[in-house]
């Protein structure tokens, strides 16, 4: 029993069993942070409420993935040095205080009091239980990291799908902005308390590759021999690839996601309802499709999923106005464009971890995930060359181009880099 180390067999199949109770807390801390997702459908309300523009009723959510972003690097730190379990519950305190004081919009009608509760108190709320996802379940199952890191970040992709039509259906017309607000406090907090109680790092010695499991396993040659400091990490051309990658895939989705449902609308001439469907679509892809390609990247290799998944988004999106024609294949492009984007989400944590080790991963897919904060504005400039050209060509057309670019580095990693 050399490869249990330390634990003995009664703590090990304990051990082995229990062990799914940590992606399970992960899946809620990451469903919790997803909330933020469905922003729009506050913005009308908002703005027939307090006579605000569309660009002043978007902010606070532009502030919050800003800061979310950026708060992952300290957060992530912070979680690598405390654990999973202290960092992901101040999360939970701050969720609390974020959409708690923004249910005060009604006695302060302040757009920068939205920006300063929603925006600020709630991305770094999400940075702190997001960083605290990834890293103990990568621990728990170096087994299976693929399939385990993504059922846990399935959360974030499914949150928009489920609590989006909870919100505009029942929760604003029911209670209001502000009564809404208060529910999503207690919500947000008591479930990614429950999230935050079930994450943990390992037992030391926790290790269950058995000699046949690992010989079994395809021999992967990692860049990096040992667990590699941040600081080691930004020094390599390795993690400039993944950081470039990163940021132009999930640029290219997220044009892609913000254009979707206006091009149905004034290209094919949907409804507004027919139209929406396809971000729906998006989102259960996106979701339910995190599993999926993780359970392909532990089978295949994760570069190997990559390389495909982008080459098939990279010619949807270059080809969209000739392929999308009708609302069938509206809806066609959309959901593999969401899996696109849950391949990206679901894989780079452990491409991290492959790379870099998993003693810093915290800290270390920080950093990647500072990427996701670059992208994250791709939806702007998608927007502006609609608004100079009349026409979504040249915005789907650049989204295609930055997907194939990324397949070109997972490439790159592939085959210099000897990475599977």
């Amino acid at each position: 029993m050399d490869d249990r180390m330390q634990l003995d067999i009664k703590q090990y199949d304990k051990h082995l069993t229990s062990r799914w109770k940590v992606p399970f807390g992960g899946f809620l801390l990451a469903l919790m942070g997803g909330v933020s997702y469905s922003w729009g459908v506050f913005i009308i309300p908002l703005m027939e409420k307090y006579n605000w523009s569309k660009a002043q009723a978007t902010l606070p959510f532009t502030v919050f993935m800003v800061v979310f972003a950026i708060v992952m690097v300290p957060a992530g730190r912070f979680q690598d040095k405390a654990g999973p379990r202290k960092a992901s519950m101040y999360g939970s305190v701050l969720f609390f205080l974020a959409y708690g004081l923004a249910s005060l919009i009604d006695r302060i009608p302040s757009l920068w009091w939205l920006v300063i509760t929603y925006g600020v108190i709630g991305g770094i709320a999400c940075g702190l239980t997001y960083a605290s996802v990834a890293p103990p379940v990568r621990k728990w199952f170096p087994d299976k990291p693929g399939l385990a890191v993504s059922l846990a970040v399935m959360g974030f992709g499914l949150s928009a799908l489920l609590f989006a039509p909870l919100k505009v259906d029942y929760l604003i017309p029911l209670f209001g902005i502000n009564g809404t607000f208060l529910i999503l406090a207690i919500m947000t907090s008591t479930l990614s308390f429950v999230g935050a109680w079930l994450v943990k790092n390992p037992p030391d010695g926790w290790n269950p590759l058995s000699k046949k499991a690992k010989s079994k396993r395809p021999k992967r040659r990692v860049v990096v021999k040992g667990e590699l400091t941040p600081r080691e990490m930004l020094k390599t051309p390795v993690f400039w690839l993944i950081w470039i990658t990163f940021a132009l895939v999930i640029a290219g989705g997220f044009i892609s996601l913000g254009l979707i449902t206006s091009y149905g609308q004034k290209t094919l001439g949907l409804i507004p309802l027919e139209a929406a469907i396809a971000t729906s679509i998006f989102a259960g892809f996106n979701g339910f499709g995190r599993p999926v390609a993780g359970y392909l990247g532990d089978r295949l290799g994760i570069l190997w999923v990559m390389n495909i998944v982008y080459v098939v988004q990279a010619m949807i999106l270059i080809f969209f106005p000739a392929f999308v024609l009708d609302q069938l294949s509206l809806y066609i492009a959309a959901a593999f464009l969401g899996l696109g984007f849950a391949a990206t989400l679901a894989l780079f944590p452990t491409l991290t971890s492959i790379c870099f080790g998993t003693k810093h991963l915290g800290t270390n897919y920080g950093l990647v995930f500072t990427a996701f904060g670059i992208g994250a504005v791709a939806p702007v400039v998608g927007s502006w060359l609609f608004d100079i050209t009349g026409s979504f060509t040249p915005a789907f057309i650049s989204a295609g181009i930055m997907s194939a670019i990324g397949m070109i580095l997972t490439l790159t990693l592939k085959k210099k880099y000897a990475l599977h």
